[in-house]
C-alpha cells in the first residue's frame, strides 16, 4: 500500500494499538481520505487496524468472525458537536456503510467502516454505542 496516496494521513495512524501492524484496506482508505478532503479540516483516528489478538476484536475471533476493523475496513475519529454532524453527513454521502455513534462522556467518536457484506454483518446499518 502507498501511504503517499493518503496525503492527510500515516500509516502509524493506522497502526494496531496491540501489534502495530497495519493492513488497512486501499479502497477503504482512498475513501477515508476523500471524506477528510471534503471535511476540511485534520482528522484525529482513534481506532484504524485491529489485529486478532487486540482486546475488542478478541471475542469475534474467538467465534471465527472479524470485525470490520480486523478487515482494514473501518476507522474510528476523534469528534463530536457540529464536527460529528458534519462528518456524519459526508459519510452519508460517500456512502460508508456502517456509521456508529458515540457522543456521550468521554472519548466521544465515530465510526465508519467500508463493509459491503460479510458474514452476519448487515449493511448499511447505522448503531449508538
Amino acid at each position: 500500500m502507498n501511504w503517499d496516496d493518503y496525503p492527510n494521513f500515516s500509516e502509524e495512524e493506522f497502526k494496531c494499538s496491540c501489534c502495530g501492524e497495519t493492513k488497512m484496506d486501499p479502497r477503504t482508505m482512498a475513501k477515508i481520505q476523500e471524506l477528510r478532503t471534503a471535511f476540511g479540516k485534520p482528522l484525529v483516528v482513534t481506532s484504524g487496524y485491529r489485529c486478532p489478538n487486540h482486546p475488542n476484536e478478541i471475542s469475534r475471533t474467538e467465534k471465527g468472525k472479524v470485525g470490520s476493523h480486523g478487515l482494514g475496513m473501518a476507522a474510528d475519529f476523534a469528534v463530536n458537536g457540529s464536527d460529528a454532524y458534519k462528518l456524519i453527513n459526508l459519510a452519508f454521502q460517500l456512502n460508508f456503510t456502517g456509521i456508529g455513534v458515540n457522543q456521550k462522556g468521554n472519548g466521544r467518536f465515530i465510526h465508519l467502516d467500508d463493509v459491503q457484506e460479510y458474514e452476519t454483518i448487515f449493511r448499511p446499518v447505522v448503531w449508538s454505542y
